[in-house]
């Protein structure tokens, strides 16, 4: 049950990652999603804050990178 329910979360994370099209929409929507799959995948194992917290950051990352690549900045 526990895998069914991170894959799923994992595959609308990753498809609602990084909408918008300025980079800090970008990085603050992707933040929002991956802080919001961190709390949720933290709280299977009893620790959702830092689970948010690392999804947060991961997915600032991953929206600013991603921000980047669609300005040719990075191949």
């Amino acid at each position: 049950m526990q895998f069914m329910l991170v894959t799923a979360l994992l595959v609308c994370t990753l498809l609602l990652t990084a909408c918008g099209s300025t980079t800090g929409q970008r990085a603050g929507s992707a933040a929002l999603f991956g802080a919001a799959s961190g709390a949720a995948l933290g709280s299977l194992s009893a620790n959702a804050g830092k689970g948010a917290l690392i999804g947060a950051g991961a997915g600032a990352l991953g929206g600013y990178l991603y921000d980047q690549h669609q300005k040719g900045n990075i191949d």
